[in-house]
């Protein structure tokens, strides 16, 4: 477990809260000696709480958060936060899109008068019906403690200010709101040294508990968190409300299916930026979720793929010129459908004109691709440019996909898990030449195969990591492969910051 540090003007500042043996003034961290080579891999991960007053540009706040950023020390809040929060336009280019949430405040009675003052301890606040918005500014702006200004012009509310708060400011009743805070805030500060000693790295693990398509089942995160734990790991799951606990760690897993206009894009990007390995990295989400940028990259690459054509809303030429050397029936997919969803089969050019109509009414590009009917589709799992699993996921029953979304419950076919090596070698070798054009990251690629035919449909950066499907081959062993990447990528993170 990382090291914890916070750090205060004076030891006096802390007297009202329980005693820390992670307690240090600023002076004395400014003062330590960096000039000496680490041994200890724990230092060079030190997680830093700063709670100093002064925290404006080339204040003795400002230097303890440059210096252990300087030093490789994650810090909260980050010199950029402080940035940020020095300069007005700033701070309002981060809380872009709060004004629906104001909205919804001020219809609901919970703000009245002209102005409110609300203190953000940790993302929490003494108001429950502010709860929501003292995260979001807490997510958008990573600063422990907090306080914004709300005035209201005309009918609608704004933002005026926003400041970092003194902990000697706080009242009381704030006091035992921060200890609480900071409590769940980071659950390392009252451990005692010899239960953080026991992993040398931390790692989250993203999920959405009430997700029904996840991409792991409960099982196979109970069997990521042993494996991680048996190589010196310690796993955690978190949520999109644990945004402002990503520095906390030292990686993120991804766990919670991906969207680029979504939570997982925004805490995968967060994350990158506070140096954590990241997995699905925010690259690989955006390459990966829109199978316009997918058929482009493939056919442009050479990878064998679905012929298929474009369609660009607004286009005056007749859709049968657009179509023409394309068969029916063919597939037309939204950019960035998902578990099936989003993908229709269209019959003939009346239905065709009819479902592009629809479509277009959510995306400026549709992808129009020939059918290929097969009794399965191949997904070869692949991590760091390695194949780790080999599954068939079967048609739903009288379904032309996997996934059959008709009904008011979804069906889905069934699967067999094999051993990679025997897999057809052309199934491989397409499905590492398209996972070579996004990245070394963790991928499931979706093939066809008809006859000596293969062809690449699609690169999913989340694929599905199951108990009892993904692991039929491996077991266990799967969930370590799966850590053991996260390990070698965090120490040579270390290694970088030395």
């Amino acid at each position: 477990m990382c090291p914890l540090r916070i750090v205060v003007d004076r030891l006096e500042d802390w007297r009202p809260y329980y005693p820390s043996e992670d307690l240090i003034t600023a002076d004395d961290f400014l003062a330590q000696d960096r000039q000496h080579r680490i041994a200890d891999d724990q230092d060079r991960t030190t997680h830093v709480i700063n709670l100093c007053g002064e925290l404006d540009y080339l204040g003795t706040g400002y230097y303890v958060s440059l210096l252990a950023q300087a030093r490789g020390q994650r810090v909260l809040p980050a010199v950029e936060t402080l940035n940020a929060l020095g300069r007005k336009a700033l701070v309002d280019l981060q809380l872009d899109g709060l004004d629906s949430l104001l909205g919804d405040l001020a219809r609901q009675g919970s703000l009245s008068g002209d102005h409110l003052t609300l203190r953000v301890l940790f993302g929490e606040c003494a108001v429950p019906a502010m709860a929501k918005l003292a995260r979001k500014l807490f997510e958008r702006l990573p600063c422990p403690l907090l306080e914004a200004r709300l005035v209201r012009r005309q009918e609608s509310w704004r933002l005026s200010r926003l400041k970092p708060l003194r902990l000697g400011e706080l009242t009381p009743e704030e006091q035992d709101l921060f200890a609480k805070a900071l409590n769940r805030h980071s659950r390392k500060v009252w451990r005692t040294p010899k239960a953080r000693r026991r992993y040398r790295f931390d790692l989250a693990i993203l999920v959405d508990p009430r997700e029904a398509m996840p991409p792991s089942n409960r099982s196979a995160l109970k069997a990521f968190i042993r494996a991680g734990r048996r190589l010196g790991i310690d796993v955690s799951l978190i949520t999109r409300r644990d945004a402002g606990r990503l520095a906390e760690f030292d990686g993120l897993f991804i766990r919670e299916t991906t969207s680029l206009d979504h939570h997982t894009y925004r805490m995968a990007r967060r994350a990158e930026h506070e140096g954590l390995v990241v997995i699905d990295a925010p690259r690989d989400i955006l390459r990966c979720t829109n199978k316009v940028f997918l058929h482009a990259l493939l056919r442009a690459r050479g990878v064998p793929a679905p012929v298929g054509v474009l369609l660009k809303r607004g286009d005056r030429r007749p859709l049968a010129d657009r179509v023409s050397g394309l068969d029916f029936p063919m597939v037309l997919k939204i950019p960035d459908g998902a578990f099936s969803r989003g993908i229709v089969k269209v019959e003939s050019l009346a239905q065709l004109e009819r479902e592009a109509d629809r479509l277009f009414a959510t995306s400026a590009l549709l992808l129009l691709q020939e059918w290929l009917p097969t009794e399965y589709d191949w997904r070869i799992g692949v991590l760091d440019g390695q194949v780790l699993f080999a599954s068939r996921y079967y048609m739903a029953r009288g379904h032309w996909q996997i996934y059959d979304h008709s009904g008011a419950r979804v069906k889905s076919g069934g699967f067999t898990t094999h051993d990679p090596a025997e897999v057809p070698p052309a199934v491989i070798k397409a499905a590492l030449r398209a996972t070579r054009l996004i990245g070394d990251g963790f991928y499931g690629v979706d093939i066809k195969q008809a006859g000596e035919r293969v062809v690449v449909i699609e690169v999913n950066d989340n694929p599905n990591v199951d108990a009892g499907i993904e692991d039929a081959v491996l077991g266990h062993s799967l969930y370590e492969r799966i850590m053991a990447v996260f390990l070698a990528r965090m120490e040579a993170r270390v290694r970088e910051r030395v």
